[in-house]
């Protein structure tokens, strides 16, 4: 046992205060099998809304920050209040959706719980990498089938 004061909150005492083993309480009544049916259904469409939510990440929610700092620009004829725009626009999207996602999550946690299984972490750990290998894959179909070997990517070109 140490009892620096350093370490324990400056009593000599053997853990800091608030670190006790966490006790539940007995585990809840299960649901039944029609009732653990549905929630495996919602945990899948959370999962399905989650996972379209992310791959927005790579080519909707940037398309349209950038169309958003098009408009600007049109509107103003201002490069620079475009590129505020068009960042302000770009920002709020990315990190509200990083909101819903962690709200999601939880929910999904939630409802797997709810399910019968023994979920302690959620799945978007998971869901985000798997996304962005969806849209590299995406992306370079588009690069070398659709567009071409040989294509441009100038505007005009």
């Amino acid at each position: 046992m140490r009892s620096d004061p350093t370490d324990n909150g400056g009593l000599f005492v053997g853990r800091r205060p608030g670190t006790a083993p966490i006790r539940y309480r007995g585990l809840p009544a299960r649901g039944s099998a029609a009732r653990r049916t549905v929630d495996r259904a919602l945990a899948a469409g959370l999962l399905a809304v989650m996972f379209l939510l992310c791959l927005a990440y790579w080519g909707p929610i940037p398309a349209g920050g950038l169309w958003i700092a098009g408009r600007v620009q049109y509107w103003t004829d201002n490069l620079g209040w475009a590129l505020l725009a068009g960042f302000v626009v770009l920002m709020i999207a990315l990190f509200g959706g990083l909101m819903l996602l962690k709200r999601l999550d939880q929910a999904w946690i939630l409802v797997r719980r709810a399910a019968g299984h023994d979920q302690r972490q959620g799945v978007l750990r998971i869901v985000f990498p798997a996304t962005a290998a969806v849209g590299f894959v995406a992306f370079m179909f588009w690069l070398l089938i659709i567009a071409g070997p040989g294509a441009s990517l100038a505007p005009g070109a």
